[in-house]
């Protein structure tokens, strides 16, 4: 019908509403014209079982209310929507045995390729699952055929951290780590040691607590290293989530950041800008880190072999630091 009425063959509005390229401007014009007067739209099912593909993509987040992934979402469903994609999202909370059920209900849905975010998969598993359809992975190292990674540098970003604590002159620099089952945790905790031991500054187990990535575990730190009595001038946390944690905990007690505490975070999620006060952090561009994970899978998708790679890790230096004026002991 959409031909008849555009005047042109059905092989031409096909490729019209499959958007080829191959079809002059005149003929896409009036085939596209004719399809919004009768109100033609695309049926992918029927479509998907012509070239046995779904036009869609799954995606195993971990936890929904994470505002990182939520960004990597963001860039992630930019880009597959623009290539005319759409997304199948589900929740693996970091538990193996939910991001394998993620994975079986994926399949069932038939879904084109997988993007997973992080998580604790087995790398055998995903190498094997890779070998079926395209796999990414965000926040992990591993290479197989059909399965690319992209993994940002939290190494360098917490070097750079705290080296910027070291050059204002702060020596007791405390450290709330991030999740110890997560690799980047164990990086951005390398990258604050590295940095200690460049400066000749000795490491100390007392300053460092094992957080969990909330902002609870933040608060919780303040308030250790304040009970246990340990110096601190600064605070490095392993992400902007527990800084903001240990801000409102430093509050509490009647501190002033960065006037008594300065604070450095890590990821720049959107809140840091807007914090009280706006806060020192580390980069990691992770919209766009979700548009490149997004071009990897388009690449797989299409046969090509994705040279996508994560974006560096930037330094931003906003009020939550200054030099310090005294060291902090353990109040009443």
């Amino acid at each position: 019908m959409v031909a008849d009425a555009a005047g042109v063959s059905v092989s031409t509005a096909s490729r019209v509403m499959n958007d080829a390229t191959n079809v002059s401007d005149d003929k896409r014009a009036a085939v596209k014209a004719a399809a919004a007067r009768l109100g033609f739209v695309l049926n992918g099912i029927a479509k998907a079982l012509v070239d046995g593909r779904t036009r869609t993509v799954g995606l195993i987040a971990q936890h929904f209310e994470s505002p990182f992934d939520a960004l990597l979402l963001r860039g992630i469903e930019e880009n597959l929507s623009r290539a005319g994609y759409a997304l199948v999202v589900s929740s693996g909370h970091w538990n193996p045995g939910e991001e394998e059920h993620c994975v079986q209900v994926l399949r069932t849905r038939q879904v084109d390729g997988i993007i997973v975010l992080g998580g604790s998969l087995d790398d055998r598993f995903l190498v094997d699952l890779a070998a079926e359809l395209p796999i990414v992975l965000t926040g992990r190292d591993l290479k197989a055929p059909g399965l690319h990674s992209l993994r940002s540098n939290d190494y360098r970003g917490a070097l750079a951290a705290t080296r910027y604590l070291l050059q204002l002159g702060h020596r007791r620099i405390a450290h709330v780590a991030g999740d110890s089952s997560h690799p980047d945790s164990h990086d951005r905790e390398r990258g604050y040691r590295a940095a200690l031991e460049e400066a000749r500054v000795a490491f100390d187990p007392e300053l460092v607590w094992q957080g969990n990535y909330h902002e609870s575990s933040g608060t919780e730190a303040v308030e250790s290293l304040l009970e246990r009595g340990v110096e601190f001038t600064a605070i490095f946390a392993a992400n902007d989530q527990m800084a903001g944690g240990a801000t409102l905990a430093v509050q509490r007690h009647g501190l002033r950041v960065p006037e008594d505490i300065s604070i450095v975070g890590f990821d720049d999620l959107l809140a840091t800008r807007h914090a009280s006060p706006p806060r020192t952090t580390v980069n990691l561009s992770v919209i766009e880190l979700g548009r490149r994970a997004a071009s990897a899978m388009l690449d797989l998708l299409s046969h090509r072999r994705p040279n996508a790679v994560a974006p560096e890790p930037e330094l931003i230096v906003r009020s939550s630091t200054m030099q310090p004026r005294h060291a902090l002991r353990s109040i009443d």
